[in-house]
This record gives C-alpha cells, sequence and structure tokens, in this order.
C-alpha cells in the first residue's frame, strides 16, 4: 500500500489537549493487530461497530414506545446518531479526542434486547440466578464474545479503551476511572434522551407542549426562541424551542467543564482518572442546568413513562418475553447453533438470553407468534 500524506499521530498532537486520550497511548488490543496506515485505532473501532450486526439491528429497536406505528419516532439508531452528534460536539469544544467519543457514543446501546425498557428488566427478572441481565454489561458480550466478524478471534477486538469506558458503563467492581471521552458520550446520552423523548411524547399525544413549558429549562429555551425569532407558527415553534433545548445543555456543559479543567492546572489523563475516581465527574452541567433536567425527567417520567398506555404495552411485552423466554429454555436445540453449543458451557438461561436480546422488536413479535402459536 502506498504511503499517504496523512498521519493521524501528527493530527492528535496538534490538536489534541493534554487531558485528552491519544491514541498512541492506548492500552492495545486483547488481540494484537498489525496497526492501519492510515486509521487511528479509534477510528478502526468506530469502523468495526458501524459494521456490526449489533449495531445494524438499532434500526427495528425501540426505546420506548414500543407500539406505535409510524416513522417519527426515535428507535435505538436513531437515537445513537443523535447522542453520537452531541459527544462529537462536546469532544472537539474541549479539544478531546472525537474519533474515541464517536466510537462509545456509537457503541452505548448495542446491548438493549428488543421491546425498550421492559424487555431489558423482563431478562433481568429472568436471570436473577445468573448474576442477572444489564444492556450494558451485555455490550460487553457483543464487543468481546457475541459478534463474530474475525477469524482470529470472537468478538470485536476493540480497543481497551473502548471496553473500559463500557466497564464503567456496566458498573463492574473493578472499572477503572472514566476518561473525559466516556463522561462525555454519558452527558451526550443524557441531553438526548431528555429532549428526545420529550419531541416524540407530544408527536405521540402524551404531552403538550403548553405543559413543558411550565418546566423552568424548557421555559428557558422558549424565551431565547422567542427573543431570536418572534412568533412561528405550532410546528416551528416546538422545533425551534427542543433545538435550543439541546443547544442550552450543550454550551452550559462546555463552559461549566471548561471551568472545572482550568481549576485543575495542567490536566493530564492521570489527574482526570484520579479526580473522578470518586465518582466526581469533570463533565458536568451548572446547578441551575441540573436541577431543570432533574425537573424534566421527572415529567416524563410520570406523564410518559409510566403512563397507563405505556404501563399496557409493557405489560403485555414483559408476557410475551417471558413465555418466549421459558420456550427456548425448553427446548434449546431449537436455537442457532452458536447459541445451543455455547449453551453447554455458560448454561441454556444465558444463552437464551443471548439470543433474545440480539433480536429486532420486529424479529422477537414474529418469532413469538411462531413459537407461542398466538
Amino acid at each position: 500500500m502506498p504511503q499517504l500524506p496523512f498521519n493521524w499521530q501528527i493530527r492528535e498532537a496538534a490538536i489534541l489537549a493534554s487531558h485528552a486520550m491519544h491514541a498512541i497511548n492506548s492500552a492495545g488490543r486483547v488481540h494484537e493487530e498489525t496497526p492501519h496506515p492510515f486509521r487511528s485505532p479509534y477510528q478502526r473501532d468506530r469502523d468495526r461497530i458501524v459494521h456490526s450486526a449489533a449495531f445494524r439491528r438499532l434500526a427495528h429497536k425501540t426505546q420506548v414506545f414500543t407500539e406505535y406505528p409510524g416513522d417519527y419516532h426515535r428507535s435505538r439508531l436513531t437515537h445513537t446518531l443523535e447522542v453520537t452528534s452531541i459527544a462529537r460536539t462536546l469532544a472537539r469544544s474541549l479539544a478531546i479526542n472525537e474519533d474515541l467519543a464517536e466510537a462509545l457514543a456509537l457503541a452505548h446501546d448495542i446491548g438493549h434486547p428488543p421491546l425498550g425498557h421492559a424487555g431489558e428488566d423482563t431478562l433481568n427478572e429472568l436471570l436473577q440466578k445468573d448474576d442477572g441481565f444489564n444492556h450494558n454489561r451485555q455490550a460487553l458480550r457483543i464487543m468481546t464474545l457475541l459478534e463474530h466478524r474475525y477469524p482470529t478471534c470472537s468478538g470485536l477486538n476493540l480497543s481497551q479503551e473502548i471496553l473500559d469506558a463500557q466497564s464503567v458503563r456496566a458498573k463492574l467492581p473493578n472499572a477503572l476511572p472514566p476518561l473525559l471521552e466516556t463522561q462525555v458520550v454519558d452527558a451526550a446520552d443524557s441531553i438526548a434522551y431528555d429532549t428526545h423523548d420529550a419531541d416524540d411524547a407530544i408527536e405521540l399525544g402524551f404531552v403538550k407542549l403548553d405543559e413543558l413549558l411550565e418546566l423552568p429549562l424548557v421555559a428557558r429555551a422558549a424565551a431565547n426562541v422567542d427573543s431570536q425569532h418572534g412568533k412561528l407558527d405550532p410546528l416551528l415553534l416546538r422545533r425551534a424551542i427542543l433545538h435550543e433545548l439541546i443547544e442550552l445543555q450543550v454550551a452550559g456543559l462546555v463552559t461549566q467543564t471548561s471551568a472545572r479543567l482550568q481549576a485543575l492546572e495542567n490536566p493530564s489523563v492521570d489527574k482526570i482518572k484520579r479526580v473522578s475516581s470518586d465518582g466526581n465527574r469533570i463533565v458536568s452541567h451548572d446547578l441551575t442546568i441540573q436541577q431543570g433536567k432533574e425537573e424534566l425527567e421527572s415529567f416524563l417520567f410520570q406523564r410518559v413513562y409510566r403512563s397507563d398506555q405505556v404501563m399496557k404495552v409493557r405489560r403485555q411485552s414483559q408476557h410475551t418475553m417471558r413465555d418466549l423466554f421459558f420456550w427456548y429454555c425448553e427446548n434449546p436445540n431449537t436455537l442457532p447453533t452458536g447459541y445451543f453449543q455455547r449453551s453447554e458451557t455458560i448454561g441454556v438461561p444465558r444463552s437464551v438470553a443471548d439470543y433474545i436480546a440480539g433480536m429486532t422488536d420486529r424479529f422477537f413479535n414474529r418469532d413469538a407468534a411462531y413459537r407461542l402459536k398466538k
């Protein structure tokens, strides 16, 4: 392959701050590989995640509104892309590793099962005797075991920093303190789902914009929109307010985090880890925005996530998932070959959970209808 003028090491050295994770300092991969001539380790991680089957399946996995037809509300994939967009903005603004943040954002939801949070809660209940089920731990299983793309190893063979970040999200006891890139992705996730769940809830008729405007953070965003644009028609007004809601949170986060970094004096990756080792995150909102987010989340929890409509669908989904889980446990030989073979070493319940967790919503519904004759 001919030599190219582009050199990712030179680029990172030129644009990344001392508190950023430089790919040249990566702890490497479990299975050592020859370096790529023009892609950094984290760029390769990003591409491996995007090309994985688990990532593609996010297109047909829903978050909250599992039984509502239509093309407007978010899937796991569109949510992931929105998180990635916000994470890249934050990473670039803070001069940290945008490639690493992008890879982490793209991977952050790949462990989710079908049927939203109802699916995860049901699998966790069914696996209580086997260490439970958690989508963040499941993402680690996908990264290190369940994906099969390379002849030399199981999993995606991602950089250690990706695995470390996912261990933080999974709250494993041996998890290392989070890098700034990890903290940025968690913040971007929160910004995205607060704002976009509100948008979807309005679109589907769960709440009205006027109700959201009673919340201080949303009212603040609306005031900014009014001062910039004046009177708008209802649809444009809603979109402008939700856009400004993201802007408020992103701008506030960059300002607050930058101030914290300056206060550290010559921050480094090691210093960030020491400061973050007790759960005190550098990437955080100021008290006003954080309180506003908590009020918005409480509103969404009561009016949307625990609404009669959502809870009814949740109960139905959980009932069907339990039935399908037990059906496969009684008929493990019907599992795909790899899952059936693995069940001999990890146990049938865990292998069944691995299989069901990999299903999309529509595949789950078709499979349940076929297996359970419903």
